[in-house]
């Protein structure tokens, strides 16, 4: 029984990591991500340029409700629908970015695209991707 369950739990988690299922689960969320989001790679990167850069357009945009250190509590995070903690996200690159890029109403996201350029955000998107524990 304990090794069905655990067997069942391992699919689960592999699926849910799945590129395709990223999308759905983050258009079932209100986002909107092209299906073309998921095999989307970052363009640029991540040299120490980039991520500075990626720093610094997150500090100034994207602290204030993901926090210092990426983990969703932030001053501004809403308590009632806390902020993605980015050190433990799997999202792909392109899921990331269509997320920052247009935002969503509920729960509140700004889109950042009248405000950065898409190299701008993909620097960020670097940079988040920076605060994962590095693989084993």
């Amino acid at each position: 029984m304990a090794a069905s369950v655990l067997c069942w739990c391992v699919v689960a988690v592999t699926a849910a990591q799945l590129p395709a299922d990223a999308v759905a689960a983050a258009n079932a969320a209100g986002w909107q991500v092209p299906d073309s989001a998921a095999q989307e790679k970052s363009p640029l990167s991540p040299d120490a340029v980039v991520l500075k850069k990626g720093k610094a357009l997150f500090s100034s945009n994207c602290q204030k409700c993901h926090g210092t250190s990426g983990r969703g509590d932030g001053p501004y995070a809403d308590p009632a629908h806390r902020p993605a903690d980015l050190t433990a996200s799997v999202t792909p690159d392109g899921v990331m970015f269509y997320k920052v890029w247009n935002g969503r109403k509920s729960p509140a996201m700004p889109a950042f695209k009248s405000m950065m350029s898409k190299e701008e955000i993909w620097a960020v998107v670097e940079y988040a991707k920076s605060l994962r524990p590095a693989a084993p």
